[in-house]
Formats: C-alpha cells, sequence, structure tokens
C-alpha cells in the first residue's frame, strides 16, 4: 500500500487542476443574436440579488472561444462573490478567421453582447468593466479605443497592440509559426507593416481615442523570451493612448526590451501587495492610463486586475492606489494562449 498516498495525492492535485479550470456550476450558456444573423454564443451568470449591479465582459485569449475556461474562469468566480454579472462572449472565437481578430464584426459583437446584457439584468451603467490577457488584451485594448463610451475601466495584459510587427515577430527564417499562419488566416494574406487591414485590426490604429477611459496595461518582463508577446507592445499602447507630449521615447522603450534593464531617467515602481508575488519593476500613468511591467511573464494577475476594476466608476478620476483588496489564490491563475 506504500503506492496509495503517493497516488492519492496526485489524484487530488489532478482534480484541483481541473477544477480551477472548470467554469463554476452558476455559469449558464447563452445564445446572443447578432445583427448579421448570426448567434453569438457565450458564458453568463446574474447573481440572485436585487438592484443594478456591475457588468464584467471578460475576453477569452488568442487560440480560445467562449466556452474555454483556464484563467478566465477566476473572472467568473469573482463575479460570484462579488454580486456582479459576468459574460463571456465568443466574439467570433478564435482568431484565425476574417471575422474574428478584432474585425469589425468582432468589436460590434462585443458591443451587441454588453446590450444583451443590459437587456437580461439590471446593470448599474457606471460600473461596466473589461477584462482580457493576450488575445484577450488585445481586444480590450481594441475596445478601448473602439467604443470608449460604453466602460468605466478596462484591463488589458500582455496584448498584442500591433497585428503586423507580431505578425514579423513570429516569423522566423522567413517562416510563419501558428501565431502568424493565424493571422494571415484572418486577413487573407501576410501584412507588411504598412498593410491597412492589419492596422485596423491594430489597437494602436485608436488608441489615441481611449484618453477618457480609465485604461489599465500590464506585461510581463520576461514575455517575447519566454512568451508570445514582447512587453513593448504593451508600451507603445501606452503612447498611443498619451500622445507625444507624455510618451515613453521609443529608443529606450527598444532598449528596455533588449536589456531588461530600466533605461537611464525611468524610475523603478513603488512596491504594490495587490500584484502578490508578481513585482512592479515600472510603472508609468498619464492622466487615465497606466503602463506597468511586472516581474513575471506572459500572464495576468487577477488580483490587480479585478481589485483595481472593482474601484472604478464612470464620471469619477480614475483610482490607482489599491489600499485595500479582496485576496484572488495565484495558483488559479493561467497564461493567456
Amino acid at each position: 500500500m506504500k503506492w496509495f498516498f503517493p497516488f492519492f495525492l496526485a489524484m487530488m492535485m489532478l482534480n484541483n487542476a481541473e477544477s480551477a479550470n472548470n467554469w463554476p456550476a452558476e455559469v449558464q450558456q447563452v445564445e446572443i443574436p447578432c445583427s448579421d444573423g448570426a448567434i453569438q454564443r457565450a458564458k453568463w451568470y446574474v447573481p440572485p440579488i436585487k438592484g443594478n449591479r456591475p457588468l464584467l465582459v471578460g475576453l477569452h485569449t488568442w487560440s480560445s472561444t467562449f466556452d474555454s475556461a483556464g484563467g478566465d474562469a477566476v473572472y467568473a468566480e469573482w463575479c460570484i462573490k462579488q454580486g456582479w454579472v459576468f459574460i463571456h462572449p465568443d466574439f467570433r472565437g478564435p482568431n484565425r478567421t476574417p471575422e474574428a481578430l478584432g474585425s469589425d464584426r468582432a468589436v460590434r459583437d462585443v458591443v451587441e453582447s454588453v446590450s444583451w446584457a443590459q437587456s437580461k439584468a439590471s446593470i448599474d451603467e457606471t460600473r461596466i468593466y473589461l477584462v482580457g490577457v493576450s488575445g484577450g488584451g488585445h481586444m480590450a485594448m481594441q475596445m478601448a479605443g473602439r467604443h470608449p463610451e460604453i466602460w468605466a475601466g478596462v484591463s488589458a495584459w500582455c496584448g498584442i497592440s500591433d497585428v503586423a510587427l507580431w505578425y514579423e515577430q513570429h516569423c522566423k527564417a522567413g517562416e510563419p509559426d501558428r501565431y502568424a499562419k493565424d493571422i494571415v488566416g484572418a486577413l487573407g494574406h501576410a501584412p507588411t507593416r504598412d498593410d491597412p487591414e492589419a492596422w485596423k485590426r491594430s489597437p494602436l490604429s485608436s488608441l489615441s481615442k481611449a484618453a477618457l477611459v480609465p485604461l489599465d496595461i500590464a506585461h510581463g518582463i520576461h514575455d517575447g523570451r519566454k512568451g508570445s508577446v514582447p512587453f513593448t507592445h504593451s508600451l507603445v499602447a501606452f503612447n498611443a493612448v498619451v500622445g507625444k507630449k507624455a510618451a515613453l521615447e521609443e529608443d529606450a522603450v527598444q532598449s528596455y526590451y533588449d536589456t531588461q534593464q530600466l533605461p537611464s531617467g525611468w524610475a523603478a515602481a513603488k512596491q504594490d501587495p495587490v500584484f502578490g508575488t508578481r513585482i512592479p519593476l515600472f510603472q508609468k500613468t498619464h492622466g487615465n492610463t497606466r503602463v506597468t511591467i511586472i516581474e513575471g511573464g506572459h500572464e495576468i494577475v487577477h488580483q490587480a486586475a479585478l481589485n483595481w476594476l472593482a474601484k472604478q466608476q464612470k464620471g469619477r478620476p480614475p483610482v490607482w492606489e489599491i489600499t485595500d483588496f479582496v485576496s484572488v489564490d495565484e495558483a488559479k491563475s493561467e497564461s493567456g494562449k
């Protein structure tokens, strides 16, 4: 029977891992009629509480769908505990078809999922939030620029800000990897730097319109080496929102990525317990926009993202300092794919 305890322990660990990657039982699957005649499926939760409640829109990752749980299930768990309404739309699924990848149609799907939620539940319109990581981070930034009027706060992690550049970064010796092939599938061709369709699907094309939205952009310093999206995408996204006068110097941005050392004149970030073990290394705030580089990789820190969103309210200045926060188990976090 000496084998029994290790086997039992392994099975417990496996079950815990599986439960962390499943949607909570309270979450339902729904179908949302789209303006093009299609049906958009989504995950959906409404708390059994009277009165207007916050709405959290969680965006799936690059290769995922509305049904993919993983780290996104943490969004739902938060909403159940906090009494928020939750929706996890499909917006045309994985980013490998013309209708997906930040297209006009995908953007419209997210907007229509919010409208549908408002028709089905009592939503506090001053507390409609958006969160995403990786491909979800890309779409979160895209939505911040394309529809800033909706959101009380947008939290975007490890997002792709420039589709054509990301295509280049995923071509090794001229050979596209799976992400680059996905982009070709969405665009119908391999993009060049001046490709208008790739640019339209890139958050950089519209982020200048997001200046009035509380927008929190974050990225791990090791991403691009141990992950799929170089953290420069987030720094450049910050620049696109704040404009030239407040922008980080382009040469310094590249130097930071190349050396992983803070450029001259860039101050180290203050320590912030809400980030848990993912210590902030660099942080800059201008107006309603903040960018943070953390000691981490291609991932989201749910505790930091969700607690920050909870403090934001439309019509009020953004709250950056989170002194009291709800703990979120880091073990349940999952890097984006």
